[in-house]
């Protein structure tokens, strides 16, 4: 829904409908598991709850009204609202806002279900094409050493290197005790 531009910026609240009086929205973590998603995908179960992107950043928002709200969508509480409340300004009203322009917009489970399925799926190739990409340039380093070894690079015999598993055997092997003797 597209809320008109009022024109007279400088007394907004005697022309306020409380949009922002009807709804909270926190910021969340960014899903990476498909635990992940579906907890989100929980919040999107409960009436009037929809999940957003924007810039990157990921909010659960929930459309509820708030109790100190009177009819004439004035503040019930003024004098003693919350420090959230008395921050927020003018400047980024709802109501002279203009539409939001989100990464992503979720309002429904099966929404944030079906991008969660399709998130992972990518993720999980991109993952196995950076593992194939690792074990194709180890095979190719081995292979490229090996035959460098095998044309002779090496010229000078050196003595065989001793297995670490020796090596380490060695120094925690059986400690030398001294006796006295008469």
């Amino acid at each position: 829904m597209r809320i008109p531009i009022i024109p007279d910026k400088d007394n907004l609240c005697e022309q306020c409908v409380a949009l922002c009086c009807r709804y909270y929205a926190f910021e969340i973590d960014k899903p990476k598991t498909k635990r992940d998603f579906e907890d989100i995908r929980w919040f999107m179960l409960h009436e009037g709850t929809i999940v957003f992107v924007e810039e990157g950043d990921w909010y659960v928002q929930v459309n509820r009204k708030c109790k100190a709200l009177l009819p004439d969508n004035r503040c019930g509480i003024y004098e003693n609202r919350p420090s959230i409340c008395r921050e927020y300004t003018t400047k980024g009203c709802d109501w002279h806002a203009d539409e939001y322009d989100y990464d992503h917009l979720f309002t429904e489970p099966e929404q944030i279900q079906r991008f969660g399925k399709d998130y992972l799926a990518k993720k999980r190739k991109r993952r196995l094409a950076a593992t194939r990409k690792k074990t194709v340039k180890r095979r190719k380093r081995a292979a490229s050493s090996s035959s460098a070894s095998n044309r002779g690079g090496n010229k000078t015999a050196s003595a065989p290197k001793r297995s670490s598993k020796r090596v380490a055997g060695k120094k925690t092997g059986a400690q030398l005790r001294l006796r006295k003797t008469a």
